[in-house]
């Protein structure tokens, strides 16, 4: 029998703006993320913002259809007077914490805060008079209507010196990570006051500094596994009973350059953006400016898989340097199966691979397209038809993954898109 081969559909965009309306830069999107159930999904951006959309319960079984749920400032612009810098209000991570009640509890972080947010449905009241009996007349409550209110329960300041750029939960849903370019930190969910450091790279002069921290995440399945990647192009697994402070990794992830494609721009090239743990624990996906990289935890000498998302912009590089576009961080996504991975490009294009078939489609994050089925071009033909006219300030940075359906969301400029896949013979 034959593989069954997706066939993606458009199925929703959030966030469009008239013709004439103009996209503020504060409305572009810089974090997505489902829960943990797929019914949810945050969206932050750079003005602070975080909007969750609700799956819609009456929706029939073959569509996912979104509505607006929730909107809330998560942060505003701060400046650090001792530094004299200011601090962006823009959202850089967000993530779900399990769900044990009826609200909902999220992270969310900018460069230096994080802060753990509740959602919950809160009933309006409304006291009414009821008709006199006998003479007497009682007031009473009545509920006139729901909202959903979001309240920030912690505040988890002052433990980072740099730019914080990734957050983990851990499996025990109990303690979280936090990384900037130099240092982790480990922290209780219950305890704003107080972090422990478990890997610190900075060297004492800091002219000696060769990497930075790039990501971080926790192991899925075991508690006291995690990795971060760095910006010379390596992955390492950190596991918390060996030591307090993790330095010294337990494995190391990394794939030697061939010499016949070294150039001024390797070292740049080879920084990875984003690294994310399949659903199982046993593979690691990794993103760097030119390729999608699937390694397997026990083998550290060489990717399982390399796909080259970007391999025609390689000629392009010195352009790309001038425009500042070779340092932008794609993000990168499995399915729950792990056969789906999903990454972003430049033209508003997104690519998913599929295991099955062993193909790598492009599409683009375009408002025009019909709600029907989209025919999905083969990357190798989506290149030659997109370099000459390739446009480098429409991105689709930001990826996510439903965790039980084919669904991709995918951030473009201020608008959240999202595609639906279909199988077919």
């Amino acid at each position: 029998m034959a593989s069954m081969a997706p066939r993606w559909r458009f199925s929703q965009l959030f966030g469009e703006k008239n013709p004439v309306e103009e996209v503020s830069d504060v409305d572009i999107v810089s974090a997505i993320e489902f829960d943990e159930t797929g019914e949810f999904i945050a969206v932050g951006d750079r003005g602070g913002r975080v909007v969750v959309f609700e799956q819609a319960r009456d929706t029939k079984a073959d569509q996912s259809d979104f509505k607006f749920y929730a909107e809330f400032q998560s942060h505003e612009p701060e400046f650090d007077y001792l530094k004299s810098l200011e601090i962006e209000e823009k959202i850089n991570k967000i993530r779900w914490c399990k769900r044990h009640n009826n609200a909902h509890f999220l992270l969310t972080t900018n460069d230096k805060t994080i802060k753990l947010w509740k959602l919950f449905e809160k009933n309006i009241k409304k006291i009414e008079e009821n008709s006199p009996r006998d003479g007497l007349s009682f007031p009473s409550m009545n509920v006139t209507e729901s909202v959903v209110a979001a309240v920030p329960r912690r505040v988890f300041s002052n433990a980072h010196a740099y730019h914080i750029n990734s957050i983990s939960l851990n499996s025990d849903s109990e303690t979280y990570i936090s990384a900037d370019d130099l240092r982790i930190n480990l922290w209780n969910l219950e305890i704003s006051d107080q972090s422990f450091n478990i890997v610190d790279i900075k060297p004492e002069n800091m002219e000696e500094l060769t990497e930075v921290i790039t990501s971080a995440e926790f192991h899925p399945v075991q508690c006291n596994l995690f990795m971060y990647s760095s910006s010379k192009g390596t992955i390492k697994l950190g596991d918390m009973r060996s030591s307090a402070l993790c330095d010294q990794h337990a494995k190391s992830y990394e794939e030697e350059e061939d010499p016949a494609n070294k150039s001024f721009f390797s070292e740049i090239i080879s920084s990875i953006s984003d690294c994310k743990f399949s659903g199982d624990g046993r593979y690691i996906l990794s993103r760097d400016y030119l390729t999608l990289k699937i390694w397997d935890m026990n083998m550290e000498a060489k990717p399982v898989k390399t796909i080259k998302i970007h391999e025609h912009l390689r000629t392009k590089l010195c352009d790309l340097y001038e425009n500042d576009c070779i340092f932008d961080k794609f993000e990168c996504h499995l399915s729950a199966d792990g056969s789906k991975l999903v990454t972003g490009s430049y033209n508003n294009m997104f690519y998913v691979y599929d295991w099955e078939t062993d193909v790598v489609t492009s599409i683009d994050a375009n408002k025009n397209y019909p709600s029907g089925d989209i025919r999905t071009t083969p990357m190798a033909q989506k290149k030659r038809e997109s370099e000459d006219s390739m446009d480098w300030n429409k991105k689709c940075l930001h990826v996510a993954q439903h965790p039980h359906e084919d669904l991709i969301a995918v951030g473009a400029s201020n608008n959240l898109f999202l595609y639906s896949a279909n199988k077919e013979e």
